[in-house]
């Protein structure tokens, strides 16, 4: 019984342990979005692009999530 506990109390850390390391990753991603946005505007869009994917790379492989298109990933400005 008090093992049973124990492996309870286990898993209820690692899963808030888990939800605290994917808000990070969600805060992180937002502050990303702002930047990408940033440079975008000031037409620095080589660099907005590059970080646009690198963004959507991390929501795909690290999140599993789909990735979602940003402005500066379809945008028809040179």
């Amino acid at each position: 019984m008090a093992q049973r506990q124990r492996d309870d109390d286990d898993d209820r850390q690692r899963d808030e342990e888990l939800e605290r390391y994917r808000r990070a990753a969600e805060d992180a991603l937002q502050q990303l979005d702002w930047c990408i946005g940033y440079l975008h505007g000031i037409r620095k869009l080589e660099i907005s692009r590059a970080l646009a994917r690198n963004r959507s790379q991390i929501r795909t492989d690290l999140l599993d999530k789909p990735a979602e298109p940003l402005p500066a990933e379809e945008t028809d400005q040179e």
